[in-house]
């Protein structure tokens, strides 16, 4: 084998290595190409998904909303049978005081 030879031999052989390469890349893209319909899928998902974080944010800003009114009813209230409990007491010390004098 002489030297042209050789050097015909070699880039023979390195153009078919790289015809295989190229091949090899073409066939992994074709493979693991994305398709239209995956990308509307994902799409329609990702939109879901952001509706449903919205959703899920009324829904907790609502219960806080809540939970503050009833914490401020149920405050109001303590505060309205303290004071019925006050003048109850009050009550009841007068008519002790009313029975003793009239006891007298």
């Amino acid at each position: 084998m002489n030297r042209t030879e050789f050097i015909i031999t070699t880039a023979i052989i390195l153009f078919i290595a790289f015809a295989v390469g190229w091949f090899a890349n073409w066939l992994v893209h074709r493979f693991t190409r994305v398709r239209q319909s995956d990308v509307a899928d994902l799409d329609r998902m990702s939109q879901e998904l952001h509706e449903a974080e919205e959703t899920r944010d009324q829904a907790i800003t609502y219960l806080q909303q809540r939970e503050a009114e009833l914490t401020n009813q149920l405050t109001q209230t303590e505060a309205e049978l303290r004071a019925a409990m006050d003048g109850l007491r009050d009550a009841r010390r007068e008519a002790e005081e009313l029975r003793a004098e009239l006891g007298r």
